[in-house]
């Protein structure tokens, strides 16, 4: 009970932020009391950094990356050309938004695609004159699409490199079992936005309102960069993989080639556009400090019995054949998630699965619809994934405010038919590849 006690009082802590208190502290002053009254041990301090640390300086480094290029007008620069690819036709350009958040989401991680995208074409919508009903349809499948379309990489999803490192999961295996599965759920998404939405959509708008793509690209330099440097990057995840290569260390190092070349480090500063300073005190480095604080209290939660309460569960499950096996587990995991976030539910899930007694084959989907129910299920809630409460935050400071009611209306009726084709795409793939 006490155990559980903490864990709740540091979750509200994370979501309330009384008088601003970042994320980070607030899980740290959960674990710190965690720490005291002995729920978790020192040495479990040390258990704890070897799950997070390379997963959390990836994150960050990637979000670097995505602050670096968004100063350099590069996603303002994507999503003009996919406006002007729309031609003037709302219902074209709805999906070709959707499939340009799904490809922000893959390359630049879920928070990425969700917090840089989705203002960038708010601003495109308002210049558009779309009503308020078609701006919100827009809006909302900007940060449906970036949790249910970040499976395809291990860089795609915090809990994707989380997962990833816990079991070794090699970068090319990963990619191999989840590149397909991700073309079901973004095939899911599409299909259940539309469904949603289609009436709300406009059928037109006046292409001559928007600007020339060129236009907005603020720094040449950086922009020339940004593709052979993304694709090298791409190249190195699987090359550095079998030769045991930190992410992070890949990640970082092409976090400070982007930034050397924003910062015009090679010439002493001069004809610098992007603002270095205001890039790296945007970075969220306290991530870090909340995936460590965090998984502390929830590695309590764990010690005092609820690991093995998952265990049982994922263990009879999985005597019921791989199908329930795999489906089970990820609305499961997806369920919890959905309730008390999407990244201590992830270490919950897999420290459930590492204690599971079940075929070897069953377990490797149960790792996968972990992720995939980690992934997804935090559409469910408001407080599924720290994500969506700052995607929330950002859009009311952009005057389109969406109130916890709403987005579960919408959260509720989307998540469980994509997530249960993900899972199904989950549950027939992986033999194949295996």
């Amino acid at each position: 009970m006490l155990a559980l006690a903490i864990f709740i009082a540091t979750l509200v802590l994370v979501i309330w932020q009384p008088r601003g208190l970042g994320i980070g502290w607030s899980a740290l002053i959960g674990a710190a009391v965690a720490l005291a009254t002995g729920v978790v041990g020192w040495g479990d301090v040390g258990t704890v950094w070897e799950i997070v640390w390379d997963a959390t300086f990836t994150f960050v480094a990637l979000i670097v990356i995505s602050l670096v290029l968004d100063e350099a007008g590069f996603f303002a620069w994507a999503a003009l050309h996919v406006a002007r690819w729309g031609g003037g036709n709302g219902r074209r350009l709805f999906p070709l938004v959707v499939l340009l958040g799904a490809t922000i989401a893959a390359v630049f991680a879920n928070d990425g695609a969700a917090l840089l995208l989705t203002p960038i074409v708010l601003a495109i919508l308002l210049r558009l004159d779309f009503p308020p009903s078609g701006a919100l349809a827009f809006v909302v499948a900007c940060g449906f699409v970036a949790d249910t379309t970040s499976l395809p990489l291990v860089v795609s999803n915090l809990v994707n490199i989380v997962t990833a490192n816990f079991f070794d999961v090699s970068f090319g295996r990963y990619a191999a079992v989840m590149v397909p599965v991700n073309l079901v759920s973004l095939a899911a998404t599409i299909l259940v936005l539309w469904a949603y939405f289609r009436k709300d959509i406009p059928a037109t708008y006046d292409v001559g309102r928007l600007e020339v793509p060129g236009s907005a690209i603020r720094d040449p330099a950086v922009f020339r960069a940004a593709f052979p440097l993304l694709g090298l990057l791409l190249v190195a995840y699987f090359v550095t993989g079998p030769l045991g290569v930190p992410i992070a260390f890949v990640t970082g190092a092409a976090a400070l080639v982007l930034m050397a070349v924003a910062g015009r480090w090679f010439s002493g500063g001069r004809g610098a556009v992007v603002d270095l300073p205001k890039v790296l005190r945007g970075a969220p480095w306290q991530i870090v400090l909340f995936s460590i604080g965090m998984y502390l209290v929830v590695y309590g939660l764990g010690n005092a019995g609820l690991t093995d309460i998952a265990a049982g569960v994922l263990r009879w499950l999985g005597e019921q054949g791989t199908f329930i096996a795999t489906v089970g587990t990820g609305f499961v995991v997806a369920a919890l998630a959905s309730v008390m976030n999407n990244m201590p539910a992830t270490l919950v899930g897999a420290l459930a699965i590492d204690r599971a007694d079940v075929a070897p084959l069953t377990r490797e989907l149960m790792v996968y619809a972990n992720v995939v129910g980690n992934d997804l299920g935090p559409k469910l809630t408001p407080i599924g994934s720290l994500a969506t409460l700052l995607w929330l935050h950002v859009l009311a400071g952009k005057g389109q405010r969406i109130t916890w009611g709403q987005y579960m209306r919408v959260g509720l009726v989307l998540t469980p038919p994509v997530l249960l084709a993900t899972l199904i795409a989950l549950w027939i793939w992986l033999p194949v590849v295996s």
